[in-house]
């Protein structure tokens, strides 16, 4: 069966709406709840509405949810934190979160949240680099913590970089997070395994997710024949849980 999740986004809202939000997507009982790392609006409406912190969020999301099997970020940028921090962070997340937690990382893309925040700002071809530099650090950080995960706090990797971030979703991920249509979706998932193959992986071992923006029966279907493992809609206040409701109804595709 399909999974489905819902990524909340923590943008033009108060936190009032947001908790009533990932709370009614839990009664709702998807399989997987998420938010965003960013500092700033990323996508849409204007750089000065309300926003919040995704790593608090996931915090409380933890410790007032029971229906959804993982938390988690869609994505962290890698160049936010240290390493060896994050990957303490994810620990403690999911201690908090009754082993459901998935640390979800990326190269990062805005530049406005380094600027802005004292990070350096790096160009797009030095970011997989980081990421690149990141990963092994924060698996051997897992392997330190004590206690450790007592969950299996798999490592999602988004983007859709064949050269790149494909190889290090072959090379370090547990699930792997991309957009697009099903042309799209269906050439990374290639990508993918041909990168798995290269490195002698088998690639079942990599969930394969994709994040939408609306719920479409046509979509949704295209997007499963195309190998899609778990979508994961993003939901915009004011937070239509009706959209939601029509998600989980789809999920039997």
């Amino acid at each position: 069966m399909l999974k489905i999740g819902v990524q909340i986004h923590p943008q033009n809202t108060t936190m009032a709406a947001l908790r009533t939000a990932w709370q009614g997507v839990d009664d709702i009982g998807v399989d997987s709840l998420w938010t965003w790392d960013h500092f700033f609006p990323p996508l849409y409406g204007s750089p000065d509405e309300a926003h919040f912190e995704g790593w608090q969020i996931l915090a409380a999301m933890a410790v007032t949810t029971a229906k959804v099997n993982q938390i988690g970020m869609l994505v962290t940028g890698c160049g936010y934190r240290n390493p060896d921090l994050l990957a303490d962070m994810a620990r403690t997340l999911d201690h908090l979160s009754r082993g459901r937690a998935v640390l979800g990382i990326g190269s990062g893309w805005m530049d406005k949240d380094e600027v802005e925040y004292g990070f350096p700002l790096r160009t797009p071809a030095q970011r997989p680099d980081l990421l690149a530099e990141a990963l092994p650090r924060i698996r051997r950080r897992i392997g330190l913590l004590r206690p450790g995960p007592i969950g299996p706090l798999p490592i999602l990797i988004g983007g859709n970089g064949e050269r790149r971030t494909l190889r290090l979703v072959a090379e370090h991920a547990d699930m792997w997070n991309g957009y697009g249509d099903a042309e799209t979706i269906r050439a990374k998932n290639r990508a993918i395994d041909r990168w798995c193959a290269e490195i002698g992986r088998d690639p079942r071992e990599i969930e394969r997710t994709v994040w939408i923006e609306r719920v479409d029966a046509e979509l949704i279907e295209s997007l499963a024949t195309a190998g899609a493992d778990h979508l994961i809609l993003g939901l915009r206040a004011p937070y239509d849980l009706q959209s939601v409701e029509r998600l989980a109804a789809a999920r039997s595709v």
